[in-house]
């Protein structure tokens, strides 16, 4: 068994990756699928989609690869979090559609929930914000919206996942019903300090606990899959939502590691070791991985627009034709000019939680234009990320000093990881292996089945592409953190 298969299951695509024994990509195939907004705030996924592109990304890695299904020695899956699904016990027919991540229709009844009192409750529970973001909510409005499901829940004849665990189950003919711990901890139901579903907060959001799958750890046996899908059964040992995955993917394995991801927005993981740390900032309480029972837990921040901003200048302003061309208009800007971009185009996420708020630009002068936006857009990542470094830094203190791991479309930007390095005042490391989230989830699946090696050598595995070193003077760090600062300051006023 020569292979190890990884399927990324993510909000616009979904896609498969082989990785050989030495854990390098032999083979990728990707496939885009429907988006679906029935109203303002709400987007959904036809759950057809997500497992028909699935099925077909599988068998045509494979089929490039020109391997059999016999070469393959696990499965691992890594996943969209928090988007929700109903379906069938014995059919697998889907309630509704998959109700995605990014839904804000049950906004009013997490206004309603804090008004009641449950907020302080459940953020000490779960380690959430209680929000739409989340699963609860959206698995509580599907009973309560789609005809007779609150019944048929009660009843018994109701399954509730994730997508891993929609996956799961439609890989193992229905023979699995689970999901890992990194994506229960993502649903607002489920105590990660207890590492158990929690009754209380299933009773206030009337969920019954035979809808909900069993919690396994990242690296676990989650059933074979079908032998007519691909020609044999074959076992799926690995689960992680897609952040996680791509912090497992980095190594970040010991307290005080950071990694953090940027695609359309960002994420930030900080590992916190075996105890949960409660955020005074307004970050977020996970877990970051699983092993033999055990959890590890991390503080994590979410930035909304981070290569989306690089997007805008391209399809919104027209003043780049790709992306690659903002690292030469960055160098070009002038330096006098102190233009700052605040991208908060669907509000602002960590520390800062507004929604409601809306992008800015300050000091522009006669002189600005595309070198000027461009720099802007680029150092608007950086300073987002640094909030979320200093939100970390407040929770958890010295220990979040050290190297930042990087990954994601935008570190292909030297311009911009030099900022970033520039305005943390902290290495940032480019791995040589950019499809971390893919690798974090082989990993997890080749480790169980033994293709792999355990935590310490994969870790030692792990190889940089470049370090970018800090090289901006303290004085000129903090003064442009604080016009930063002042900006989303105004911003956030109007």
């Amino acid at each position: 068994m020569t292979h190890v298969l990884a399927i990324d299951q993510g909000t616009t695509s979904s896609r498969a990756i082989l990785f050989d024994k030495a854990m390098r990509v032999t083979a990728v195939a990707q496939e885009e699928f429907a988006q679906h907004f029935p109203a303002s705030g709400w987007v959904e996924h036809d759950p057809s989609d997500l497992w028909s592109s699935v099925a077909a990304t599988t068998r045509a890695v494979i089929e490039t690869a020109r391997i059999d299904a016999r070469d393959i020695a696990a499965i691992g899956i890594t996943n969209q979090r928090e988007t929700t699904l109903v379906w069938d016990r014995r059919t697998g027919e889907p309630i509704h559609r998959a109700i995605v991540w990014q839904d804000r229709r049950t906004s009013e009844m997490c206004q309603r929930l804090k008004a009641e009192g449950h907020e302080k409750m459940i953020a000490e529970r779960t380690g959430l914000l209680l929000d739409p973001y989340f699963s609860g909510t959206k698995l509580a409005w599907l009973l309560d919206h789609v005809d007779g499901a609150r019944a048929r829940a009660e009843a018994g004849e109701l399954l509730f996942g994730t997508v891993d665990c929609f996956l799961i189950w439609k890989l193992t003919g229905g023979r699995v019903h689970a999901t890992d711990a990194t994506n229960a901890a993502r649903t607002l139901i489920y105590n990660i300090r207890k590492g158990e579903w929690d009754s209380d907060i299933l009773k206030i959001l009337k969920i019954p606990e035979t809808l909900l799958p069993k919690v396994r750890d990242c690296a676990a046996d989650f059933g074979m899959t079908r032998s007519d899908l691909f020609g044999r059964e074959i076992p799926i040992c690995g689960v992680a939502g897609d952040q996680q995955a791509a912090t497992i993917g980095q190594a970040c394995f010991a307290p005080g590691m950071m990694k953090s991801t940027y695609g359309t927005g960002c994420f930030a993981l900080l590992n916190t070791g075996a105890e949960p740390v409660a955020s005074k900032n307004r970050l977020l309480t996970t877990i970051a991985y699983q092993f033999g029972g055990k959890p590890t837990y991390a503080l994590e921040g979410s930035i909304f627009i981070a290569g989306a901003v690089v997007q805008w200048l391209r399809d919104g302003l027209k003043i780049v034709r790709s992306a690659a061309e903002t690292q030469s208009l960055a160098e070009a800007a002038d330096p006098t000019q102190e233009v700052v971009l605040v991208p908060a185009f669907v509000g602002l996420g960590a520390p800062y939680w507004n929604a409601d708020c809306r992008g800015a630009v300050f000091g522009l002068t006669r002189n600005s234009g595309p070198a000027e936006f461009a720099r802007a857009a680029l150092e608007s990542v950086g300073y987002q990320t640094r909030d979320l470094l200093e939100a970390m830094r407040a929770d958890w203190g010295a220990g979040a000093e050290g190297v930042l791991r990087v990954d994601g479309g935008m570190t292909a930007s030297d311009w911009a990881m030099q900022f970033l390095s520039d305005i943390i005042g902290a290495p940032v490391d480019r791995p040589r292996v950019l499809e971390t989230t893919a690798l974090g989830a082989a990993w997890l699946a080749g480790s169980r089945a033994g293709v792999y090696p355990d935590a310490e050598g994969f870790a030692r595995a792990w190889a940089l592409d470049r370090r970018f070193e800090p090289g901006m003077a303290e004085p000129a760090r903090a003064s442009k953190y604080a016009r930063w600062k002042r900006a989303v300051a105004a911003t956030l006023a109007v």
